[in-house]
């Protein structure tokens, strides 16, 4: 093992990227104490392993945490804001609208490199895996943004963890779907919400991911109406078809806004139906924040009912959907951002919400557990050693993040002001 090498205070120069970390000394762990955290073969160990040749990092001033997971995002939309018009204010229909009126311009190169600068931001901000839908566009190559997100998948490999999930409309026949299947997509997704028939949908969806083998991930219930019956919710329709096929593979809704307006009484028994089925649910607040809720007196909340999905135990993760384009024009690709939204909107617990893009949203996607006990994956993340409620309102930037026990991303920031010196108040 290497002498101790200091870390460093949040404003020096990174230095540190490529650097394999046998072990992090004196660091605030997550429990609250000080400790080591040691690594051999990218995974903690109880210390009697080490990685050869690693760095041996002075952690002292820093916190470290399981690294984030980004369990919805769209990297063929992404970055694409400054192509719009900036002060269009967009419901769902609105941004589809928006998006299908660019995409003639858009090809496969434009894809992957905006892509891979959006990865850059999640990397950046302590984010190791990332679930991505993609389209297959109605016009011109209709692949060219699953093969862009397969290729680069392949190009990040032991760096981020992408997971590729189609996202077909009811416009992708069969045909479509499963040439998209053979090149490559990891999960099986679509839109059953804007399908004609939406049950319909959701069952061929299923079908679909029974035959490959291939776990499912549908946007479900996204809008506030909810004057239907409980039966035309796509969550039910997905719950009892899961229990009744036997589905062994992993299900996923993501959005369930419509969820949110229903009143205690009626919401209790899907989500009970919901837990049976043992799906997870992701909840993506900014993007539902902005497009949800336009032209209804009082502008309810687009999220969905996040502490009755709790307490139903229920599998939670949270993700920020969309990144500066038609459905979102904001976001920083920050899973703080998304903790700061789950407690102000969310009304989430600040464990709770920090569990939502981390662990919890590792376990949604089925990935290896990350974090400081022996035996987890050591993607991680070192923060400055402050307040936590800072660090969930997303008010830290410096950021030294693990993939493997390889250092993949460094971000130091130092602030100078000229102001009086701060007095104790008492």
């Amino acid at each position: 093992m290497r002498a101790v090498q200091a870390v460093g205070a949040p404003g020096d120069s990174p230095h540190l990227v490529g650097t394999g970390v046998a072990a992090l000394r004196g660091v605030r762990l997550p429990s609250g104490g000080l400790g080591d955290v040691v690594v051999a073969e990218g995974h903690v160990t109880d210390g009697t392993q080490w990685t050869a040749g690693g760095a041996d990092l002075d952690a002292a001033g820093w916190r470290v945490l399981p690294a984030a997971a980004e369990p919805h995002a769209h990297l063929d939309k992404a970055l694409t804001a400054p192509r719009i018009d900036p002060g269009a204010g967009n419901d769902l229909v609105d941004a589809i609208t928006q998006w299908r009126t660019m995409l003639p311009g858009i090809d496969a190169a434009d894809i992957g490199a905006r892509a891979l600068a959006a990865v850059g931001r999640y990397l950046a901000h302590g984010i190791t895996v990332i679930r991505s839908h993609v389209d297959v566009p109605l016009d011109g190559d209709r692949f060219r943004g699953v093969d862009a997100l397969v290729a680069l998948r392949e190009r990040l490999r032991g760096t981020v963890e992408l997971q590729v999930c189609l996202l077909a409309g009811s416009e992708a026949d069969d045909g479509i779907v499963a040439e998209a299947v053979a090149r490559g997509v990891d999960v099986i997704g679509g839109c059953p919400h804007l399908a004609p028939d939406p049950r319909h949908e959701i069952t061929r969806m299923l079908d679909v991911a029974e035959r490959h083998g291939l776990p499912v991930d549908l946007h479900a219930d996204e809008q506030t109406d909810v004057d239907l019956p409980d039966a035309g919710f796509d969550l039910v329709e997905m719950a009892r078809q899961v229990l009744s096929r036997g589905l062994a593979q992993r299900v996923t809704a993501s959005h369930c806004v419509r969820l949110g307006m229903l009143d205690p009484a009626r919401l209790a028994p899907i989500l009970e139906l919901t837990a049976e089925a043992g799906i997870g649910i992701v909840t993506l607040p900014i993007t539902n924040l902005y497009l949800q809720g336009r032209g209804i007196p009082g502008v309810p909340r687009g999220l969905a009912p996040l502490r009755a999905i709790l307490d139903a135990g229920i599998p939670l993760a949270a993700g920020a959907d969309n990144l500066r384009d038609p459905f979102n024009p904001a976001g920083r690709a920050d899973p703080f951002e998304t903790t700061s939204l789950l407690m102000t909107a969310g009304h989430l617990r600040a464990g709770e919400a920090l569990h939502a893009v981390t662990t919890g949203a590792r376990a949604v996607l089925g990935c290896e557990p990350a974090g400081v006990a022996p035996g987890e994956r050591a993607d991680l993340v070192l923060v400055p050693d402050v307040d936590p409620g800072d660090l969930l309102a997303s008010a830290v930037d410096a950021r030294i993040v693990l993939a493997g026990g390889r250092v993949v991303a460094e971000t130091r920031a130092a602030c100078s002001l000229d102001l009086p010196v701060h007095e104790v108040i008492t």
